[in-house]
């Protein structure tokens, strides 16, 4: 099919340009999110006429975007789930999770303009790429973490195999330092009742004299 776009879309065209894309694409993409037309005579000819309100409105949406691109660019947001010691998620996090968390940051971000290949199965730091308009977009930092003391921990580089090892080495130096307790008691029980044998008086050898 061949549509008019209204907008930049990314790997098809500018805005007023005629391309042509797969049906269903198209209809329920890029029609119903306003972003293209069937490039018809009529609706070719009715793009013509709006096209210099719709650059005006494209122009006004993406320095909006810009502003919002520069506050958000960067940022990082805290996830809070369950996990396995491995780091692996009892679950996932998606797109809809990473909008949530940044608009309760204090950012608007809707779940479509978040783009995710795959949900994130893992503990650690996440980047992700936001769309705020089909010119701007950038990237926000997703904290998965089991609690607010890992994630920080996280966010100032250590991995969850680093924080596994360190809870390892701990585990370990807790119980050579019990062992060294219970051998520590048990030799002072042992010298409280360590009493030392007094020598024996030599008995006297000489001979009497005849």
């Amino acid at each position: 099919m061949e549509v008019v776009l209204l907008e930049r879309v990314a790997k098809l065209g500018q805005m007023g340009d005629v391309v042509s894309v797969k049906n269903g694409f198209a209809r329920n993409f890029l029609m119903p999110q306003g972003k293209a037309l069937r490039a018809t005579k009529a609706n070719l000819a009715q793009f013509e006429n709006q096209r210099a309100q719709l650059e005006a409105t494209n122009l006004e949406t993406k320095s909006e975007a810009e502003t919002l691109a520069g506050k958000l660019d960067g940022q990082q947001f805290i996830v809070i789930r369950s996990a396995s010691d491995a780091g692996s998620l009892y679950g996932s996090v998606t797109n809809r999770d990473a909008a949530d968390v940044a608009t309760e940051g204090g950012f608007t971000v809707d779940k479509r303009q978040v783009v995710l290949n795959a949900p994130v199965k893992e503990l650690g730091l996440h980047d992700m790429t936001v769309v705020l308009h089909p010119e701007v977009q950038c990237t926000i930092t997703i904290n998965v973490a089991r609690s607010e003391e890992e994630a920080e921990l996280q966010s100032s580089g250590k991995s969850i195999q680093d924080l596994q090892a360190e809870a390892d080495a701990e585990a370990d130096f807790d119980i050579a330092e019990l062992f060294d307790d219970v051998g520590g008691a048990a030799m002072d029980d042992d010298g409280d009742d360590f009493e030392p044998v007094q020598d024996a008086p030599a008995e006297d050898t000489e001979q009497p004299e005849v």
